[in-house]
């Protein structure tokens, strides 16, 4: 009898034990903003600039879509500024709230997945800064942090090759292959990227608003660091509140094309972190 009863109580100090310990295990840092396995709740979508002819009312394309992947049914979401063949929507506006607030003097680490639908196309993706009501009136001023996918030709004649771009004092540029000095090749189609952006929110004096990006997928089979030091767009020095999308048809004349955009799970934690939330 005093036997079982040993038995027992090691038992029951054994299960305790692992209680505790799954409780006390410690927890992924990364905050998630979606990864769109649920309807989409808390995005705003805003037509801002909508001059399409005939008029289309809300022409944007923003949407859930799902896959099928060797891990099972992937859901994510897509972006295009119209239907094909509909022209004249300039700012397709997608955006969502910070789980948690960037404030200023702080550094955070997003990570997102995308993928290229198709091209031609024109996107732009990072953060804000400013209260929805202000990015529906600023559009691509309401921008800081951003990254850009397109392929289209600029109005001075330069055409972008469909590479991913950054901001900077400048303008923009392509990422950078730095092994070998050059700059990186245009974004496979149908191909997912992951995505690290080290954000960092101190004020232009203390060398912030500025952030670097690193990228796996494509050309960089590893995790690389792809551009140093890119550029706030506004740089106004407050908190990062918001994650912001946007996409262009272009003008009705010259339109750029309206190759969508797959974005999934949309990740962020403090400091410099390049560890993956989704593996």
């Amino acid at each position: 009898m005093r036997i079982k009863q040993c038995l027992v109580l090691a038992s029951c100090f054994s299960v305790m034990a692992c209680s505790q310990n799954q409780q006390n295990a410690p927890s992924s840092p990364w905050l998630m903003v979606d990864n769109f396995e649920q309807p989409l709740t808390g995005w705003t979508k805003a037509d801002t600039d909508n001059q399409t002819k005939p008029y289309v009312p809300s022409p944007q394309i923003t949407k859930i879509e799902r896959e099928h992947t060797t891990k099972g049914l992937n859901h994510f979401l897509i972006k295009q500024p119209a239907e094909h063949g509909i022209v004249g929507n300039r700012k397709a506006l997608s955006y969502k709230k910070l789980p948690k607030t960037v404030p200023v003097g702080e550094t955070y680490t997003f990570f997102t997945r995308i993928n290229v639908a198709s091209f031609p196309n024109n996107h732009a993706f990072g953060l804000s800064n400013l209260a929805p009501a202000q990015i529906n009136e600023h559009g691509y001023d309401a921008f800081e942090a951003t990254l850009r996918v397109t392929d289209k030709t600029e109005s001075n004649g330069l055409v972008n090759t469909g590479a991913l771009m950054v901001k900077t004092h400048s303008g923009y540029s392509d990422i950078q292959n730095y092994a070998l000095a050059q700059p990186a090749q245009p974004l496979n189609t149908n191909s997912w990227y992951n995505i690290w952006f080290v954000v960092n929110n101190a004020s232009v004096k203390m060398q912030g608003q500025q952030y670097n990006v690193y990228v796996q997928g494509g050309e960089f089979k590893n995790q690389t660091l792809v551009y140093k030091n890119a550029t706030f767009r506004m740089k106004r020095e407050l908190p990062l509140t918001y994650f912001l999308a946007n996409c262009n048809t272009g003008p009705l004349k010259k339109p750029y094309g309206n190759g969508g955009l797959r974005y999934d799970d949309i990740y962020m934690v403090k400091g410099v972190n390049l560890t993956n939330p989704v593996r």
